[in-house]
């Protein structure tokens, strides 16, 4: 009888080490109406809203339990900009056996602010970009509790987007880029995208292999990477993910918006009631999954060409 009392103890255990960390749509909606809230008052940068959503993310990250990023000595990434003390928000899980080697997760958690007139005066930027920063949050508790990463995995929330992605350039000037095998940033996935639910695309899909390693990692699941649809619009120079790529890293956005008729995009009515958090949920445990091959070091992207910097 003992020997099968034990024998039930280790299958159970068995089981529980099998099961994955959940990435749930209540921490999702909780994390998303906060970045969102009035009270961020439009996350613009250099103005107390953001600092508000600098010591949100900071502490996120001080609960999730993450490292500093080398010598820094808070999740503060500091620095000024026309005599303007700005900040981007980082953390880091060191890598097991190729902590030298790093995967980035990253967003940006700046906005537009506010106006003085109307009744609404909030530019929220629920899916421009709390629902990217809300991402990087969640996969980042996600990948502290699955604590299988090989690769050493960095979540940034980058600030200064809106005025010409200034906080990336100097996170990329404070960065081998060369140990950096890819980059995951995340924009607006908020919204379904042209192709409904469960997609979404890759800005710069040909320019290395990065999509098709994502795409190969969902296999089995109804889930689907494409292509930038919008690549009249050069979103791929647009966004975060643009400093680093110019390096040769495989540094992609992946995104839903709808960029010839995203109603929303950076107008007031951009709130979390016009997000479709169900999906949003969904396209976030499609990207953690799509990552796998990478963070465990079983797949390394090729890299993107460097720009020259006169054309960047």
């Amino acid at each position: 009888m003992k020997k099968i009392a034990l024998l039930f103890l280790l299958s159970c255990f068995a089981v529980q080490a099998q099961v994955k960390p959940i990435i749930q749509k209540s921490e999702i909606v909780r994390i998303e109406t906060e970045l969102a809230s009035d009270k961020m008052q439009g996350r613009q940068v250099f103005t107390p809203g953001i600092d508000s959503a600098s010591a949100f993310i900071e502490k996120e990250f001080a609960k999730i339990g993450l490292a500093y990023f080398k010598d820094l000595k808070n999740y503060r990434q500091e620095f000024t900009r026309k005599d303007k003390n700005a900040n981007n928000v980082i953390g880091v899980l060191p890598g097991k056996s190729k902590p030298n080697e790093y995967v980035i997760f990253s967003a940006h958690y700046d906005h537009l602010g506010t106006v003085s007139d109307g009744e609404d005066k909030v530019y929220n930027g629920a899916n421009d970009d709390a629902s990217g920063t809300t991402a990087v949050i969640a996969l980042a508790k996600y990948f502290k509790e699955l604590n299988n990463n090989e690769r050493t995995i960095i979540f940034v929330a980058f600030t200064a987007e809106e005025i010409g992605i200034v906080g990336s350039r100097y996170f990329a000037k404070n960065i081998n880029a060369d140990e950096v095998v890819a980059m995951f940033n995340i924009e607006m996935i908020g919204t379904e995208s042209k192709w409904n639910k469960n997609s979404a695309y890759i800005t710069g899909f040909e320019r290395s292999d990065f999509g098709t390693i994502l795409q190969k990692n969902l296999k089995g699941s109804n889930f689907q990477f494409y292509p930038d649809p919008y690549t009249e619009m050069q979103l791929f120079y647009r966004s975060d993910n643009a400093t680093l790529a110019a390096l040769g890293v495989p540094a992609h956005t992946i995104s839903t918006s709808k960029m010839d008729m995203e109603a929303n995009y950076h107008q007031l009515s951009d709130e979390v009631s016009t997000l479709d958090l169900d999906n949003m949920t969904e396209i976030i445990k499609a990207i953690a999954i799509s990552s796998e091959s990478i963070i465990s070091g079983k797949d390394t992207p090729s890299r993107v060409e460097k720009l020259q910097p006169k054309k960047f």
